[in-house]
C-alpha cells in the first residue's frame, strides 16, 4: 500500500512531546500498511483485527494499546491509504470519522 500524508503522523508526534510515546507504535503500524495489499476490508479486518471498518472505505486503527487512533481513507484499488487524523482516544471521540 501507499501512504500518503506520513506528515501528518510525524506532526503528531513531533510537535507534542507529552505524545513521544506514540512514535513507534505509530511507525510500527506505518510500516505494517506499507507492507500490506489490500484490496477489500475484509482483507484490512483479516491483516489487523483490531481495525474498525467504517462506511466508504474509512478504517479507524487503535495503536499504542489503544491510547491513540489513526483514521484513514483507504482507495482499495490503486492501494492508496490516505492518514485523515492521529490523535488520541479522548481526541478521536470528538471527531466524525466520517467526515474528518
Amino acid at each position: 500500500m501507499r501512504v500518503i500524508a506520513l506528515r501528518t503522523i510525524k506532526h503528531f508526534v513531533d510537535s507534542r512531546p507529552k505524545y513521544s510515546d506514540a512514535r513507534e507504535p505509530a511507525l510500527a503500524w506505518y510500516r505494517q500498511v506499507l507492507r500490506a495489499d489490500w484490496a477489500s476490508p475484509a482483507e484490512v479486518k483479516r491483516d489487523i483485527g483490531s481495525a474498525s471498518i467504517l462506511k466508504d472505505g474509512r478504517v479507524v486503527f487503535n495503536i499504542g494499546g489503544n491510547k491513540y487512533r489513526i483514521v484513514v481513507w483507504i482507495n482499495y484499488p490503486y492501494r492508496i491509504v490516505y492518514v485523515r487524523f492521529i490523535g488520541t482516544h479522548s481526541e478521536y471521540d470528538r471527531i466524525d470519522a466520517q467526515t474528518v
